[in-house]
């Protein structure tokens, strides 16, 4: 049970959706950051944008947008699920480009302290044909979602066990986004 009372069955509308419906004037426009940020036309896949946003979820440990991210990444990924696992678990020998390993490196260093990203970070990405809109949207994706993530979690809300309602979620997201 959420730490307030979001005016929603918790069940149907777990995680961030009962806090972004509750109040809909701060939900609208943190739902249209997600849309740009991981849906609209980009040089880097949807589903790579989805897992930067599950793998800075993890970091966080916060269990509902792990969950959603990796689904909705996996869902987008030719890796599936079984990739965005890797990644989460051992970034080093992940089999993804060495590009993407080094914005995921940029993401995990935010995640930590915006103070993190190092000229060295930054360096490797741009080695590996990394563009500035790459690494700008990289770390706004990682320090959104050190938002998002504590979002969810200061409110308590809920976070199912069952990986169903996540896969769900991720055939509405790929069909619809996040403002549909």
């Amino acid at each position: 049970m959420a730490h307030i009372e979001l005016g929603v069955d918790e069940e149907e509308f777990p995680g961030i959706n009962g806090p972004l419906m509750f109040r809909p004037e701060t939900g609208k426009p943190l739902s249209e950051l997600a849309e740009v940020l991981l849906r609209a036309p980009h040089s880097l896949s949807a589903g790579e944008r989805e897992l930067i946003a599950a793998y800075v979820s993890g970091l966080n440990e916060c269990k509902f947008c792990t969950s959603s991210h990796s689904a909705f990444a996996a869902e987008q990924l030719d890796g599936g699920a079984d990739l965005v696992e890797h990644v989460k678990a051992n970034l080093d020998d992940a089999p993804v480009s060495d590009k993407m390993r080094a914005l995921l490196r940029i993401a995990g260093a935010v995640q930590d302290s915006g103070r993190k990203v190092t000229p060295e970070l930054i360096a490797a990405a741009r080695e590996h044909d990394a563009t500035d809109l790459e690494i700008h949207d990289t770390v706004l994706i990682a320090a959104a979602f050190c938002m998002y993530n504590r979002y969810v979690d200061g409110l308590g809300t809920l976070a199912p066990d069952d990986p169903a309602l996540y896969l769900g979620a991720a055939e509405r997201i790929v069909a619809r986004g996040y403002l549909g």
